[in-house]
């Protein structure tokens, strides 16, 4: 595509963090051309469609450095109940499922995604194989992975941690499919990591085999890093470390490696994890479902950990993500100082945009505004209660912004929004689809797992 969007405000994330006003942004093909006075850019673009962008925002595209689509299953439910929700609903709920229906809840994941202004998706978890092209058919730049495991995850909730090889060797054959498949498919658009699901459900055999897999292929390492206190202790059980301690004697720590969360890591596991370069995919959003999320965020933050936002499970909402990130991040610096006014909000934007392109080893293509970047990029409305008046607009963005704001979305110079009206989905279709497959995939959970049903009438569906 060919577009010169005229007359706007341009929040570039570039080295300055400029934010450019009544300026241009040419497009060619899939790559910004240039960023300038919008009298230059009509000169020097003549024959490029034309998008007047008077009253709009073109930032970034907002990159999702860590979530799991399929879980769009589980919205509204988990985050109310007591107990473990990752081995006693988020596994259950996965294996349930056909491919189709992985495909349909996925779908729903990308479509709330796009509708909250996000161009990219990192998203490791079960059965990626199967879904994988329901995905990418929604046009959004992602990053996929198998998150692999060689203890059975459907047996962790009974206390069960047993290494099943043949149980690992099905992860590990899919992984490598998935890579023979998808990595650099729909013209780069769609790349893959290598995941471990976590250190407490991973042995030593394991972690060396997906480490080999990622250097065989040049691809980044994703993994869950003390999520729960049942993996913190479920480690120390098996090994008598913590889970970096784990990982770190497993010698598989490193730079191209980002762990989400870190909530239960100790000060010298933070300090040990910046110093192998590990990097930091934050879900403050859905961490903080049932209180403000335990991460010590002060320490890491001290430890020049690179920081990007994700939003884990149940939902795409990055602006919720930002926002209540900035309170995780303001609520104290580590647990043995007081709060303030850091980080800015503009450090958290480039948690979503700059540094969550870096946890993918993708930063120099997407993540900023300049040219030569892919034209991935979110468009916001600016003339909406919530952002007037504009006095530091980034901070309006972040402490303020909603999906609502979303105008257009543009992935590899496509539009996969436009003026409200997402081109790639029929989101009529998509939204009554994933209600009547939610509904079937509950109902069957629970006769095959009734240990795990629902504290009594909590399931109550609504007609719509």
């Amino acid at each position: 595509m060919n577009l010169l969007i005229t007359d706007t405000t341009v929040v570039t994330c570039d080295a300055q963090r400029r934010v450019l006003e009544r300026c241009a942004v040419a497009i060619t093909g899939d790559r910004i051309d240039a960023v300038g006075e919008t009298t230059e850019l009509l000169v020097t673009h003549p024959h490029h469609e034309r998008m007047s962008g008077r009253g709009l925002a073109v930032l970034p595209g907002f990159i999702n450095a860590h979530t799991h689509t399929v879980l769009t299953s589980l919205r509204g439910t988990v985050e109310d109940w007591d107990g473990d929700v990752i081995y006693r609903y988020m596994s259950p709920i996965s294996y349930t499922m056909s491919d189709a229906e992985r495909a349909v809840m996925s779908a729903l994941g990308c479509l709330e995604a796009i509708r909250s202004g996000t161009t990219t998706l990192v998203d490791p978890f079960r059965h990626v194989g199967t879904y994988a092209g329901a995905m990418a058919d929604t046009g959004l730049r992602l990053w996929l992975s198998e998150s692999c495991a060689d203890i059975d995850t459907r047996k962790i909730r009974f206390g069960e941690y047993t290494i099943d090889e043949a149980f690992g060797q099905i992860f590990l054959d899919r992984a490598r499919a998935l890579i023979e498949t998808w990595h650099g498919a729909r013209g780069g658009r769609v790349n893959c990591q290598v995941a471990a699901h976590a250190p407490d459900n991973c042995s030593p055999a394991m972690l060396a085999k997906l480490k080999e897999l990622a250097a065989k292929h040049g691809l980044t390492r994703t993994c869950h890093l003390a999520q729960s206190t049942g993996e913190v202790q479920a480690v120390r059980s098996q090994h008598d470390l913590t889970p970096a301690g784990y990982l770190e004697r497993e010698g598989f720590l490193g730079p191209d490696l980002t762990l989400a969360h870190w909530t239960f890591c100790t000060k010298a596991d933070v300090e040990l994890l910046a110093q192998r370069g590990a990097q930091l995919a934050h879900c403050p959003a859905s961490s903080s479902r049932r209180g403000l999320h335990k991460v010590p965020i002060g320490w890491i933050r001290d430890a020049g950990v690179n920081i990007a936002i994700g939003t884990d499970n149940m939902s795409e909402d990055m602006f919720q993500a930002m926002a209540i990130g900035l309170i995780v991040h303001r609520s104290g610096r580590g647990r043995d100082k007081e709060g303030g006014t850091s980080p800015s909000a503009q450090d958290v934007l480039d948690m979503i945009t700059l540094n969550a392109a870096r946890s993918v080893g993708a930063e120099a293509d997407i993540g900023a505004i300049r040219p030569g970047m892919k034209a991935d990029l979110t468009i916001l409305d600016l003339a909406h209660p919530a952002m007037r008046p504009i006095i530091r607009l980034v901070s309006n963005i972040v402490h303020y912004g909603h999906p609502g704001l979303a105008h257009s979305v543009i992935v590899d110079g496509e539009f996969v929004m436009r003026d409200r009206k997402v081109l790639t989905v029929d989101e009529e279709a998509l939204l009554a689809e994933a209600e009547i497959v939610t509904r079937r995939v509950w109902e069957r959970m629970i006769d095959a797992n009734p240990d795990i049903a629902p504290p009594a009438g909590e399931l109550r569906w609504l007609d719509v």
